[in-house]
């Protein structure tokens, strides 16, 4: 079991993408290609080895791939109280949404087995925190107009057993991640296709635009694969854990 260590009161944080070769992260195009089919078996093997207690998502990637249903919203009889809401208190896994206004729908309170968290801002109406609730969705309201993501990781690792999560996107909220210094780890699988699609790429610019934008990293290790693919780890220079 890889042991990580908290630090700064939040998760280590592991970037992992798939791109291609030109920073490309929209798989739908590659179906038909010879570099997906050699590796499309794989995702499964390589996610359970990073051996995180959950991944991160935001919200356009969670409601493409993950939502199942429009929320059902009804007007609470009571004020509901309190800046977060823990609905499983057994969970040991974890699937965190951001997803500032609360937009997302859900039918159940995991996927794969993995309890939903809710990063929330202060914009969202209390019928949609009555809906989490009363689908035992936990959640935490972090920021006023946008998601404070700094206090809500922090908060993350407060209210709930993580020591370490994979951020997966998207571009937007991976590097709004990496320029607040959130990010400790970078993994990107680089297969051997170019994609000059329109569509975003690893890593883009998002809310944060006052910070600084470019990142020096330190090289781990560079794995070329028999297939042409190139899994490339980085950690950034913010990142003291060891892992």
């Amino acid at each position: 079991m890889v042991n990580f260590k908290k630090r700064m009161n939040r998760p280590y944080i592991i970037l992992h993408m798939i791109s291609s070769v030109n920073g490309k992260i929209l798989t739908e195009p590659w179906r038909h290609t010879r570099a997906w089919e050699n590796v499309k078996d794989t995702f499964d093997e390589m996610y359970k080895s990073f051996e995180t207690d959950g991944w991160i998502c935001g919200r356009v990637t969670m409601e493409k791939d993950f939502s199942d249903e429009t929320p059902q919203l009804i007007t609470p009889d009571f004020e509901i109280s309190g800046d977060y809401y823990v609905g499983d208190e057994t969970a040991k896994s974890f699937a965190v949404a951001v997803d500032p206004s609360g937009k997302i729908g859900w039918t159940k309170n995991e996927i794969d087995g993995d309890h939903i968290i809710e990063i929330l801002s202060n914009k969202v109406s209390n019928e949609y925190l009555y809906y989490l609730q009363r689908r035992k969705i936990s959640y935490i309201i972090s920021g006023k107009d946008s998601v404070d993501l700094v206090s809500a990781f922090q908060r993350l690792s407060e209210l709930f057993p993580i020591k370490s999560l994979l951020l997966q996107g998207g571009g937007y909220l991976n590097g709004s991640m990496l320029n607040l210094g959130l990010v400790d780890e970078l993994n990107i699988l680089v297969l051997p296709i170019t994609d000059l699609n329109e569509g975003p790429t690893s890593l883009e610019l998002g809310n944060y635009r006052k910070l600084n934008m470019v990142n020096d990293l330190t090289l781990v290790s560079a794995d070329a694969k028999k297939n042409g693919e190139v899994h490339l780890r980085y950690k950034t220079l913010n990142s003291k854990t060891i892992r």
